[in-house]
């Protein structure tokens, strides 16, 4: 297996190095999908060129990047511009490497609850149960869906600063599961740091935390602890920002970029449309009305079914927030696709398969021909190209509620039985 998986990231490696030293790498980073105002390298550039002349990249409105990563960028471009185009696959090789021992943890740690709780478990229940061979492919399938995921080699091509993101968020979600506090906290507070929307996964991570301290309750004080250290972290990180860029011009430039969606330029994603078609007096209305939306409107609900699986409620806050964030790329949503064979004991409860299958392939190929009719030929409008976002929002929404309702289902069938009749017939567990 290990042979295997050191085949595998080879030749991910290549593809990626193929790409990167090809005709199509300018094609592909253009691409509205893959970057944003946001992760844009040109932006980067832009900006790293600025800081490097003396001037204030945050006075104007083209760099959006943290002032944190505008340091290390403008390094890299000035002393190792022969070696970015590798560090950014070596950083994509490291994020499925990360994902892949995550999942070997996550297995491990199921099959044990699985034998904590088999007693309480119905007798019919056994065909549901996880075997030791169960535990060995989950991981290996978690890596290849990252490693060769076309959303994934897009915007590592593109160099976007995604493959950052998507690599904090990894370590987040190893260090999670580990039980790792102070680490945890810290990679979270830098993912926040670069893109806001991860301080939601610090409810998540707060419950593994407080699991790995005390196996029979949850404390109350193992929650506060954690969240004062995200808290104390995070302001170290805004404090090394505030003395790289001599101001706090950086946040309305990062920050307040990402919540008051000034750029409206097309994506994957739904603001840009509504924004665009919406009177500017409500803009404030329905600025709030989107982000809560993309944060805190499904945190509560689905932590309190959910706690018992911190796992599965990261992934689904992660999915979401790549769904309804203000600047969705396919990278974000590449991330989360990796982390779903985790679940593979519960891809037979799930009854959309196809038509999300469908969906993610359609909509994968029309949002570029809808794009090239609607700025180059000039034979079709807006309403084509959101029509596409709109469909590739939904199927994503349709796979994260059926693995939710897969997982209920499948709780349901060990607890309860996979037979079950009223008045004498025979019923079949349906969710509406």
């Amino acid at each position: 297996m290990d042979n295997l998986m050191c085949l595998g990231y080879a030749v991910a490696g290549y593809i990626r190095y193929w790409l990167l030293n090809s005709d199509y790498k300018q094609t592909i980073g253009d691409r509205v999908e893959i970057s944003s105002p946001l992760n844009s390298w040109r932006k980067v550039t832009e900006g790293a060129y600025l800081y490097s002349e003396g001037i204030n990249p945050y006075l104007g409105e083209n760099f959006h990047e943290t002032p944190l990563g505008l340091f290390v960028f403008h390094k890299m471009i000035s002393n190792i511009p022969q070696l970015t185009g590798f560090i950014f696959i070596v950083c994509d090789l490291i994020t499925a490497h990360v994902l892949y021992h995550t999942a070997q943890l996550f297995m491990s740690e199921l099959f044990s609850r699985q034998m904590r709780e088999k007693e309480k478990y119905a007798k019919d229940a056994e065909t549901l149960l996880l075997k030791q061979s169960d535990l060995v492919l989950p991981p290996v399938y978690v890596a290849s869906a990252y490693l060769f995921n076309p959303y994934i080699i897009f915007s590592c091509i593109s160099q976007t600063t995604t493959v950052f993101a998507n690599l904090c968020l990894a370590f987040t979600f190893l260090l999670m599961i580990k039980g790792k506090r102070l680490a945890c906290c810290s990679v979270l507070a830098l993912a926040t740091l670069q893109s806001l929307y991860p301080v939601i996964l610090l409810v998540p991570a707060s419950i593994y935390i407080a699991k790995a301290e005390s196996r029979r309750s949850l404390r109350c004080s193992s929650f506060i602890l954690t969240a004062v250290t995200f808290i104390t972290a995070l302001h170290l990180l805004l404090y090394i920002s505030l003395k790289l860029a001599g101001g706090w011009e950086f946040l309305h430039a990062t920050h307040g970029f990402i919540l008051n969606v000034p750029d409206l330029q097309p994506n994957v994603g739904l603001f840009w449309y509504f924004f665009t078609e919406m009177f500017e007096n409500f803009r404030l209305l329905f600025i709030c009305a989107f982000q809560i939306n993309a944060t805190v409107l499904y945190l509560i609900p689905l932590t309190l079914r959910f706690h018992g699986e911190p796992m599965l409620l990261a992934t689904s806050l992660t999915a979401l927030t790549a769904i309804f964030k203000s600047y969705p790329t396919l990278g974000d949503v590449g991330f989360y696709l990796a982390l779903l064979p985790m679940w593979k004991h519960l891809f037979k409860y799930m009854q959309q398969g196809f038509v999300v299958g469908c969906s993610f392939l359609s909509t994968s190929v029309m949002g570029p021909v809808v794009w090239h009719l609607w700025i180059y030929s000039r034979s079709a409008n807006a309403n084509f190209y959101f029509g596409v976002t709109l469909a590739f929002a939904t199927a994503q929404i349709f796979l994260v509620t059926d693995i939710l309702f897969a997982y209920i289902k499948r709780e349901f069938s060990l607890f309860h039985g996979l037979h079950r009749e009223v008045n004498g017939k025979t019923t079949k567990l349906v969710l509406e």
